[in-house]
């Protein structure tokens, strides 16, 4: 049959499982929304308040659900501001479709009324891009797009159409979506099986999990890895989740901000095993003194991250779930250790802890939003502190629970994501928690969720400060607070009612349960709670730059 270059696209998503899309439209793409309002029985679009909305929205359903995440702008400024979600997806793995409209053909290179090279400007920040200017070629480029985002380590993908491509007329035959590859073990038998051995053999062993356990779906089988040898755990932030976070071998967060256990644990190992995860400076600190007593081991799908921030001694690339379903069937049962009793002791000695005072903590909010929801809510964040707090005091039970901008460490990430991650699993509770630097930077995303009857929670962890760069003044700057403090006088409660939000305001330590439950039972409309925290609350314990993180600033 004939179709037009917009209605192929639109197929073709269809042919994708595309349910839900988020977007802002534009004179470059006319021709596309005119075939998605034809296809809006099929297709829901959520028109956002902001480009860059619409793709932290994008990546929020993506990584609640599993599924790549589709956004669409316009040419120009439209494509330009999806950029920073692009690249917030590209450095936590992401799958995410970005689709842009672009100037027609006979308009390119010629400066035209928006026209901007967004393949030029997204090509380091993409798995893979295109510019479409042959309408005979669109249906496969998508169908490509989809299969890149997905396969091996997931990421990111840009589609830029020319807008005489979506009015051009070509035959059209519908597909079945081809399946992602499945990456082939790239080591050898001997490989593992020295990798065996030197588990078998490891008097201090400890896992470190990323974010690729969940990705790859291999929680279940790093459970039984870690019960069957007896290996504590540790995670990284994107790796929150992919280990129970109330297991008896879980020792929390390691790094700049991990728990002084889990620090301590990696500072004394013999053997460290990175699970998907790329070994990030603020997981690693001082390269020269990290894990100095152990060998490491990293299990990653992608070859390029072994070895490239510390060298690695056991590298076994592949499908993580498919490396760790191997060894379980080849390393040793063991009992519990004097390794393990020592880290057990170590739990008792170096708890998180926050002052006991009777005033409103950050700490108090996150443990009481973790204890009312049963721990079952999907937690989105923004970036500084109130992520950090989201991290230590809310228990992540399963995968894909904890969703925030790691890598690139986006501030105004969480309201958009809480809107994605929310309308891609509508049967669980999503709950932004913000802080109100990183909150102010795309609040009218408000009007989205208001629109849609989206029923998230915005937590408003409220200190009139740029909590996380105020901190690091204090500590490290003599306390020269330069352009941190944004006492403004915003009213975040009347703000969110004016949007049509409900806006609630609390205090006292006494009103937080009440708030919590009031906003829980919202079923249409967004909640803000608005806590007024001090601005001198901190998040400890913190590795100072350039230190060994067994050396932590703890109060």
């Amino acid at each position: 049959m004939k179709l037009t270059g917009a209605q192929i696209l639109v197929e073709c998503l269809k042919e994708q499982g595309v349910d839900t899309i988020f977007g802002f439209p534009g004179g470059a793409v006319l021709n596309i929304y005119d075939a998605l309002y034809k296809a809006r029985n099929e297709i829901k679009h959520v028109l956002t308040s902001h480009e860059q909305g619409a793709s932290h929205a994008a990546d929020g359903y993506a990584r609640a659900t599993g599924k790549v995440g589709v956004c669409i702008a316009t040419s120009g400024p439209g494509a330009t501001n999806l950029v920073t979600g692009i690249a917030t997806a590209y450095m936590d793995s992401v799958p995410m479709v970005a689709i842009t409209g672009q100037v027609a053909t006979t308009l390119l290179g010629k400066d035209s009324f928006q026209e901007v090279d967004i393949t030029g400007i997204t090509m380091p920040i993409t798995k893979h891009n295109y510019i479409v200017k042959d309408v005979t070629k669109l249906a496969d480029v998508i169908r490509e797009a989809f299969l890149i985002a997905m396969e091996g380590r997931p990421g990111p993908v840009l589609i830029d159409v020319c807008k005489d491509v979506t009015a051009a007329v070509t035959e059209f035959e519908h597909r079945k979506p081809e399946k992602p590859h499945s990456a082939p073990l790239g080591m050898s038998e001997a490989e593992i099986d020295a990798a065996v051995e030197i588990i078998n053999n490891a008097k201090r062993p400890i896992i470190l999990s990323g974010g690729g356990v969940s990705i790859s779906g291999a929680n279940e089988e790093l459970v039984i890895f870690a019960e069957k040898a007896k290996i504590p755990v540790t995670t990284t932030l994107m790796g929150l989740g992919s280990f129970p976070g109330t297991h008896e071998l879980f020792t929390g967060l390691v790094g700049m901000h991990g728990t002084k256990t889990s620090n301590l644990a990696v500072s004394e190992s013999d053997l460290f095993i990175a699970i998907g995860a790329r070994f990030s400076d603020r997981v690693i600190s001082n390269v020269k003194r990290f894990a100095p007593e152990a060998k490491i081991m990293h299990i990653d799908i992608d070859p390029a991250e072994v070895g490239k921030n510390i060298t690695v001694h056991y590298p076994l690339i592949g499908n993580v779930k498919k490396i760790i379903k191997l060894l379980n069937t080849k390393i040793d049962k063991k009992e519990y250790s004097d390794w393990n009793k020592k880290i057990d002791e170590w739990k008792r000695l170096y708890p998180l802890k926050y002052p006991q005072d009777g005033v409103l903590r950050p700490h108090y909010v996150i443990e009481r939003l973790y204890e009312l929801t049963k721990g079952q809510a999907l937690i989105t964040t923004e970036v500084g502190q109130n992520q950090l707090w989201a991290a230590q005091y809310y228990k992540y039970s399963a995968p894909r629970q904890f969703i925030s901008s790691g890598g690139l460490g986006t501030m105004g990430y969480g309201l958009g994501a809480c809107i994605g991650a929310q309308m891609g699993r509508p049967d669980k509770k999503v709950i932004n928690v913000a802080g109100d630097g990183s909150f102010r930077m795309n609040c009218t995303e408000i009007a989205t969720a208001v629109e849609y009857k989206v029923p998230i929670i915005i937590a408003l962890l409220n200190n009139h400060v740029l909590g996380m760069v105020r901190q690091w003044q204090e500590l490290f700057y003599d306390a020269r607070y330069s352009s941190t403090t944004i006492d403004r006088g915003t009213d975040f409660v009347a703000m969110a009612e004016a949007f049509g939000a409900i806006g609630i305001n609390v205090s006292k330590p006494e009103e937080v349960d009440a708030a919590i439950l009031k906003a829980l039972e919202s079923t249409d409309r967004p909640v803000l709670l608005n806590f007024e925290i001090d601005r001198d609350d901190k998040v400890f314990p913190i590795v100072p730059p350039g230190a060994p993180i067994n050396e932590l600033i703890e109060e």
